[in-house]
Order: C-alpha cells, then sequence, then structure tokens
C-alpha cells in the first residue's frame, strides 16, 4: 500500500473523532486524534475476527441443522446455501483483518504520520474555504445535511487537491475507494460526482489569459 493512501484513510479515520466546531487544534492533539484511530484499527481487528468466529459457527449450525433437523430435501437446500453463505462472509472478514496489521505498521512510518498530520492540519485549517466549495458543486443538496462519513472523505479531497497540489483524477479516484470502503451503498457515487463539479468549477475559475 502506498504511504499516501493508507496516511488518507488514517486522517479519514481521525477526523470522526473532531468536533463540528471549527477551533484551530495544536499539533499534539491532532497527534492524539490519529493515536486513537489506530487504536480503533487494532480493536477492529479483533472485533472483526470474533464476528468471523461467530458467523463459522452458525454456518456449522446450519449444516448440521440440515442433516438432523430438517424436514424435506427443499428445508435441507436452504439450510446449506445459508451455511455457504456465512462461511463466504466470516472469509471474507477474515480476509479484511489479514490486511490490518500491514495498514497497522505502515501508520508507524514517518512519511504516512507526516501527511496524516498534513491533511489534518489543512482540513481543520480552511475548513471555511473547504466547505464553500464543496457547498457550491452540490445540486440539491445541503453539506450539513450528508453523512458525515462522505463529509470528511470529500473535504480530505479537496485539501489535497487545493493545497497538496494532488493531481485532481487520482483525488477523486482516491476519494471514491474511500467511499467504497466507508460509506453507504451509493456513497462512492454520490463522491464522485460532488469532486467532478468541483474539478469543473476549478477550472472555470482559472483567469484566462
Amino acid at each position: 500500500m502506498k504511504a499516501q493512501r493508507v496516511a488518507r484513510e488514517l486522517a479519514l479515520l481521525s477526523m470522526s473523532q473532531l468536533s463540528s466546531n471549527l477551533e484551530k487544534l495544536s499539533a499534539q492533539q491532532l497527534s492524539d486524534l490519529v493515536l486513537a484511530a489506530v487504536r480503533t484499527l487494532t480493536n477492529e481487528v479483533h472485533d472483526i475476527l470474533e464476528t468471523a468466529a461467530a458467523e463459522l459457527k452458525r454456518s456449522n449450525d446450519r449444516l448440521l441443522g440440515s442433516e438432523i433437523q430438517a424436514t424435506t430435501v427443499q428445508s435441507s437446500r436452504t439450510m446449506v446455501y445459508e451455511a455457504v453463505e456465512l462461511t463466504q462472509t466470516a472469509i471474507n472478514r477474515v480476509a479484511m483483518a489479514m490486511e490490518l496489521p500491514e495498514f497497522l505498521q505502515l501508520t508507524n512510518q514517518k512519511e504516512v504520520k507526516a501527511y496524516t498530520l498534513e491533511t489534518l492540519t489543512l482540513v481543520n485549517a480552511h475548513r471555511e474555504e473547504i466547505d464553500a466549495i464543496l457547498q457550491e458543486a452540490m445540486i440539491n443538496w445541503q453539506l450539513n445535511r450528508i453523512a458525515r462519513i462522505d463529509r470528511d472523505i470529500l473535504r480530505i479531497a479537496v485539501a489535497e487537491m487545493r493545497y497538496l497540489g494532488l493531481q485532481e483524477r487520482i483525488a477523486i479516484n482516491e476519494a471514491v475507494e474511500l467511499a467504497k470502503r466507508y460509506s453507504g451503498e451509493d456513497g462512492y457515487r454520490f463522491v464522485n460526482g460532488v469532486l467532478r463539479r468541483v474539478t469543473e468549477q476549478f477550472h472555470e475559475k482559472v483567469p484566462q489569459e
């Protein structure tokens, strides 16, 4: 995983712990937020594995039920299908849990921490301007009415484009990937649409020579 991608995700997890006011945070407070985000991820590994174990147990119960409780072929088949689905879900959870240790290891890199703190600092310092840019790009939506996770993903993307010089295409793609991981079913489409309108506005406001 690229350092910036890890830092971006870490920044997003840290922002979920920020209050909604615009008070300037000290570097130490931002560092504490990042540390809290890392601890949250560590706990998430345990939660994922516990959930996977519970799903495997339910899967085993369904298989046993298909042999001794089912009264018809159809009911037996249904129980087997349920067992297969539970097992597949558990396998997917374990695969996710296996990715997190690598992620946690990368969070200790200086480059990752530096980019995370820089992103958080910029979003916090320029919150009003970033929100104004986003609100202008939103059609029939109010920024304060959308899901917080979508709002934070959008803020990070605008900060990276506006203040960190990240290419627009890359910023949008990375934001979409974050939305696929953390937002609702259609969140990534919403994020993609808003950011594309943001870039269009940027281009419209560039002085013509």
